[in-house]
């Protein structure tokens, strides 16, 4: 599959969108309500001035989006976070993985030292799986702190890696 990344603009929300609200919809990996609406969720996914958007590309078809920002502001602003959404239809064939080399290649340009997943669902062993192998480490879990639509309470893991 011939992949393409670069920085979003605010013009590509409305291609973003279909998958934001499939992924927000599924109720199993963001804490944003399902039902979250087109404007609540372009404001909760590309805005902020430390925000960077990022969407993936197969041909001129956006199949996936990042964000990266500072974890923290001030004193850990040093420490990135970051989040990724792929299509469904693209799942399963390695798109998030390079999509999330390139997206960690841009923290490390962007002189983040460290980057920090604040909520890994628990039940996402896909994505633990493929932090675990990109290097994160579960560095701590909350238990229940994220209602899964389909599961119930559900562990969340901060995970964290070096740059």
């Amino acid at each position: 599959m011939n992949v393409g990344f670069r920085q979003a603009s605010a013009a590509d929300w409305s291609a973003i969108w279909p998958i934001f609200t499939t992924v927000v919809g599924e109720g199993d990996t963001y804490p944003y309500p399902p039902d979250t609406g087109f404007e609540e969720g372009r404001r909760l996914w590309m805005e902020g001035d430390d925000r960077v958007v990022f969407v993936a590309l197969v041909g001129d078809e956006v199949v996936g989006t990042a964000y990266l920002r500072p974890n923290q502001p001030g004193l850990g602003d040093h420490v990135a976070n970051a989040g990724w959404m792929v299509s469904p239809g693209h799942r399963g064939h390695g798109l998030g993985r390079r999509f999330a080399e390139y997206v960690i290649a841009q923290a490390k340009f962007a002189g983040y030292q460290g980057m920090q997943f604040n909520s890994v669902v628990a039940s996402n062993e896909a994505a633990i799986r493929l932090w675990e192998s990109l290097g994160f480490e579960i560095v701590g879990t909350v238990p229940d702190a994220f209602r899964h639509t389909k599961l119930g309470p559900m562990a969340i893991h901060v995970m964290y890696r070096p740059l």
